[in-house]
């Protein structure tokens, strides 16, 4: 049976999926990248593979913030932006989705689709305010596993007002209101509250947010965070089944269409795992633009180069 990958490599976590012709999730991964892409990639390449079996993978797409050192690692047939790959993965998971609230480890984004069609986004790489990283330091702060913490927002009675606007702010406030005596429900409440408040003034701002919504990223297990947008938008969120790996989705959907017309995928095979990888880099001081040129090496053998505004590297 045709089998194809979604590589999702972020600065949080690393995903892979795995989908049948029929686009159907058969496999999936959510790692931590731990600062360590080529290794964890690695990693998740050796732990699919005893899984594929009979299976023959017939495309493989990248994405992610690492999704040029993914691509060049595995041969991937088909490399694209987050943006692109989110929507796609939404559409095939919720027919007729408008809107797509995304929260990752340490950013976020926003993706207005009208009739399958991408015609609006943002990100908010500037501030990790509301983002998963953010998050897992106020459960770890608080000595509550991070998940738990989103069910613990839905046992408040009343949350309190805490200020979002700033991750800094927003963990002072949080250490004031349990000063003041206020209990941690409340306080957990009141943080989902506010970083919902401060997405949707930040990267929602000016967007025509319209149903049906969905809301994924790994913060999107995150009940009090799904409670809140629900509550300050008035409408229904849903949360898909493959949530947390919706990147890896989209990467493997558009991997298919790719090699429609191809004979034969650029994918290296699972031996890659075993192959030693070395970064290096150098600056360009050819013109006043002084590029810091990325040299990717396989096995000691030069295969990838970018980071160069012009042409002049682009040569292997």
């Amino acid at each position: 049976m045709k089998a194809y990958l979604g590589i999702d490599v972020g600065s949080v976590s690393t995903n892979l999926v795995l989908t049948n012709q029929n686009q159907e999730v058969l496999e999936k991964l959510y790692l931590r990248t731990q600062g360590r892409p080529i290794d964890i990639i690695q990693s998740g390449l050796e732990q699919l593979k005893p899984k594929v079996g009979d299976l023959q993978i017939k495309g493989v797409g990248t994405t992610g913030s690492a999704r040029n050192l993914a691509g060049v690692m595995v041969g991937a047939d088909v490399v694209k932006n987050e943006i692109t790959a989110h929507a796609v993965a939404a559409s095939q998971m919720v027919s007729g989705v408008r809107t797509v609230l995304e929260i990752g480890g340490q950013d976020s984004k926003i993706i207005i689709l009208r009739e399958g069609v991408v015609t609006d986004f943002a990100m908010n790489t500037v501030c990790a305010a509301g983002t998963g990283s953010f998050l897992d330091q106020q459960a770890s702060r608080l000595g509550i596993p991070i998940e738990d913490f989103g069910d613990l927002a839905l046992e408040a009675e009343e949350g309190v007002r805490v200020a979002g606007r700033c991750s800094v702010f927003a963990e002072s406030d949080m250490i004031h209101k349990q000063q003041l005596g206020h209990c941690t429900e409340d306080i957990i409440a009141g943080l989902c509250e506010a970083l919902v408040r401060n997405y949707l003034n930040n990267v929602g701002q000016g967007k025509e947010i319209l149903e049906p919504i969905i809301f994924q990223g790994g913060v999107a297990a995150n009940a009090g965070i799904k409670k809140a947008f629900a509550e300050e938008l008035s409408a229904d969120i849903h949360v898909p089944e493959h949530y947390n790996v919706m990147g890896a989705l989209g990467a493997a959907i558009l991997a298919q269409e790719q090699v429609k017309n191809k004979q034969q995928s650029s994918f290296k095979g699972f031996a890659v795992t075993e192959f030693d990888y070395d970064v290096s880099s150098f600056e360009c001081n050819s013109c006043p633009n002084y590029c810091e040129i990325i040299n990717i090496y396989q096995q000691e053998e030069l295969i990838a180069r970018w980071g160069s505004k012009c042409t002049r590297w682009e040569a292997i």
